[in-house]
């Protein structure tokens, strides 16, 4: 793409008379660098389901209702509320009956004959973005991302570098984020811990038809014991496709996210693993369904 065509494309985005709306999620967990256009508001939902622990039964159901706001043509707010539904039994490989009560990590114990069952509204969010360069006319689009969440399972400060470079008149989209999370995490028992979290979220689409865009992603993760990353309790990866569909008026996207083996714990959460696979607040199938709307 010549430099005055990226000049041209930015210039319609800021318009906002592209085809697609900015904004939009075309990854299940990626952040991109497409904001809101300055004074625009978009409803986003957000819906998604984990499925299969270590054994037994496991159906963790997290929705999210948000509000997203252009401040400048480079600068994004967001408030959404969260909330979640799990029915667990017999699903974690651990002697007590709710080894974990963290938000999605509710366990029953094999020896258990007990069912669990829950709702929650978790609690509330608060997001911005500010993009530093724009990846329509950089070779690289880079932007800082924060966040703010207090809740009934967890209160949580999260931090993302956002990265994204669009090739072929902007059909391919790449993009990763280096997410750095400190967590206050409150168990059912009504106790608290202390954790930290450095992810790596990466993944590329394409467009492979009009209003059609398809690719991978993946996630590799890594918790830490402590709010300084002090102890390193835990390892996994996770790799799956996504969908997106946009019109002028809305967008939809899907993806699925698959743990493999090869995850690992150490102390004091090694009784998190089993199989190679992490069970804390995570499972084998990971499924999310977006959906967003512009005002």
């Amino acid at each position: 793409m010549s430099q005055m065509k990226k000049i041209a494309c930015a210039l319609a985005l800021a318009a906002g008379v592209t085809t697609a709306n900015a904004g939009e999620g075309s990854f299940g967990w990626i952040y991109t660098l497409d904001l809101q256009p300055k004074g625009t508001l978009e409803f986003e939902q957000r819906l998604q389901y984990n499925r299969g622990q270590a054994g037994g039964k496991y159906d963790f159901w997290q929705g999210r209702s948000e509000l997203e706001y252009g401040v400048t043509e480079n600068f994004q707010l967001a408030g959404y509320i969260n909330y979640s539904y799990v029915n667990a039994y017999r699903n974690y490989p651990a002697t007590s009956e709710f080894p974990n009560g963290e938000t999605g990590g509710w366990g029953v114990s094999y020896a258990s004959d007990s069912k669990y069952s829950k709702g929650r509204l978790e609690g509330g969010s608060i997001e911005a973005i500010y993009r530093i360069t724009n990846p329509v006319i950089d070779p690289v689009g880079v932007g800082l991302y924060g966040e703010v969440t207090l809740g009934s399972m967890k209160d949580e400060v999260e931090a993302r570098l956002l990265l994204q470079s669009n090739f072929l008149d902007d059909k391919l989209v790449l993009a990763a984020n280096l997410v750095g999370a400190i967590e206050k995490v409150k168990f059912v028992q009504g106790e608290t811990g202390p954790e930290s979290m450095i992810d790596l979220l990466f993944g590329a689409t394409y467009r492979v038809a009009n209003n059609w865009t398809a690719g991978l992603e993946a996630r590799y993760h890594n918790d830490f014991y402590g709010y300084k990353f002090q102890t390193h309790t835990q390892r996994a990866w996770f790799f799956g496709p996504n969908v997106h569909y946009a019109t002028k008026d809305w967008w939809v996207t899907g993806a699925w996210r698959w743990q493999p083996t090869g995850g690992k714990c150490w102390a004091p959460n090694d009784g998190e693993c089993s199989d190679g696979r992490v069970w804390d607040s995570h499972t084998r199938n990971e499924f999310i369904v977006k959906f967003g709307m512009p005002f």
